[in-house]
């Protein structure tokens, strides 16, 4: 071999040896390098639990995919859940203080290397539970995810939550009136067009009577379903604050429940009560469950400009959103399945096609009826977005037989709207609002889940 194939300096081969032992040698030294690494254990970023009455949901967030296996026992009851490819540290360690003393369903979690290389949690149970157990690839702001759901082996009917009383202990809206630092009551309100917006809606006055149920219908009151978008790992928009939208929209759900179960016929039902995920097609079933007759979404969106301002309601279009920013903000809605999490494995992906693409015009209408009656007195409260009801394929309004809206009640990446939504009298304002505009709508209009 010629010594002036080697750059100079370079260090000369031993004699003997030729190009391709040498070639050999090097590949093997290289894969053997890269064996440690490989060997090495994942790296454990946070650890969250979710606790609701329908379920608790257990995340992980790792940076990188793992696998792992479950059992359960009885006597008592436990779950048993062991992580193969991540070790002892920290961060894991910090899951059994995440244990909420509310939690319906985990009573204490033990974690311990159960084997090099697998970790094993097991968790005390207060209830027997039917595990789903999935992970989910890196979206959003979240790297891997190892999603535990603990569902009660006997499902809770959403009836239920019908009877439960209200109450006054609202530990979030503290958490959003510290956040707001300065006083929300003394911080200025937004104005429209230069003048101060006052504190109180402008009515116009008392509305027609509420109109009774035809002969021969269900005895019952008209059943609001309200929605308030987002919740547990889905923390929608986020303003300069750190203000999440799942929060704000939570109260304001919470405040308007509370106004229109105080109405003669009528009551309201919420698809979500706490700060937990819901997937987008269970909340339409949720709602046809109960047989709601109007269903609303409550969000408080964000826009690329922070300038974006005012309040807006969408209904679904069938052939295409009615604007780019409408599209826009249905993509970003119908996102929320990703970023919340779904473990699409467990789910008739069939079935909820179906139930998705059953829309009618008949619900199409309607929805546009209540939703201008909502701007209507919105626009009372607040600056709107646009005057007219929007249309794109938000997924969350596809129930075939129930008109539903979804309303931005502001824009939570403007800095002044989102103080107006930091501000708890604002915000039972827009609630009031919106009720004003459901009572409109239902005087002069049958509920369409009635008609047959």
């Amino acid at each position: 071999m010629a010594e002036n194939a080697y750059p100079p300096g370079a260090e000369l081969p031993p004699k003997g040896f030729s190009r391709r032992q040498i070639l050999s040698a090097g590949s093997s030294l290289l894969i053997i390098s890269l064996l440690p690494r490989a060997a090495e254990a994942a790296t454990i970023l946070a650890v969250r639990t979710w606790p609701a009455d329908e379920y608790t949901r257990v995340t992980l967030e790792l940076d990188a995919e793992l696998k792992a296996e479950n059992f359960t026992l009885e006597h008592p009851d436990r779950l048993v859940v062991d992580i193969q490819g991540v070790s002892m540290d920290s961060t894991i360690k910090q899951l059994v203080s995440e244990v909420k003393p509310n939690d319906p369903y985990i009573a204490s979690i033990r974690v311990a290397q159960n084997r090099p290389h697998v970790v094993r949690l097991v968790f005390d149970l207060k209830q027997p539970v039917a595990p789903q157990i999935f992970t989910l690839k890196p979206v959003g702001n979240y790297k891997y995810r190892l999603v535990l759901d603990l569902y009660p082996k006997v499902a809770h009917d959403p009836l239920m939550a019908l009877t439960k009383d209200n109450t006054d202990n609202d530990p979030l809206a503290a958490v959003l009136e510290q956040l707001a630092r300065n006083s929300p009551d003394q911080a200025p309100i937004p104005t429209v067009r230069g003048q101060e917006m006052p504190r109180t809606a402008r009515r116009r006055g008392p509305l027609p009577p509420m109109e009774e149920p035809p002969d021969g219908g269900p005895n019952r009151p008209l059943l609001i379903a309200l929605d308030p978008g987002h919740g547990g790992e889905d923390p929608g928009a986020t303003g300069r604050r750190g203000t999440h939208e799942k929060n704000v929209v939570l109260l304001i759900g919470h405040h308007l429940k509370k106004l229109i179960d105080a109405q003669p016929n009528m009551r309201a039902y919420l698809t979500r009560d706490k700060d937990y995920f819901v997937p987008l097609y269970v909340r339409v079933q949720k709602a046809r469950r109960v047989k709601a007759d109007l269903f609303v979404s409550i969000h408080a969106d964000a826009w690329i400009k922070p300038s974006a301002r005012g309040s807006s309601v969408f209904a679904l279009s069938q052939h295409g959103a009615t604007s780019s920013a409408a599209r826009w903000m249905a993509n970003r809605e119908n996102d929320a399945d990703l970023i919340g999490g779904v473990d699409l494995a467990n789910h008739n992906r069939q079935i909820a096609k179906v139930l998705l693409d059953l829309s009618t015009s008949a619900q199409i209408t309607d929805s546009i009826r209540v939703g201008t009656r909502i701007l209507d007195e919105i626009s009372k409260v607040n600056r709107l977005h646009s005057r007219q009801v929007n249309r794109a394929g938000f997924a969350v309004l596809k129930a075939p037989d129930i008109p539903s809206i979804l309303v931005e009640t502001a824009f939570i990446s403007n800095p002044q709207e989102e103080l107006l939504l930091l501000n708890p009298k604002r915000r039972a304002e827009i609630a009031a609002a919106m009720l004003d505009g459901i009572k409109d709508y239902f005087a002069s209009n049958p509920a369409l889940a009635r008609r047959a």
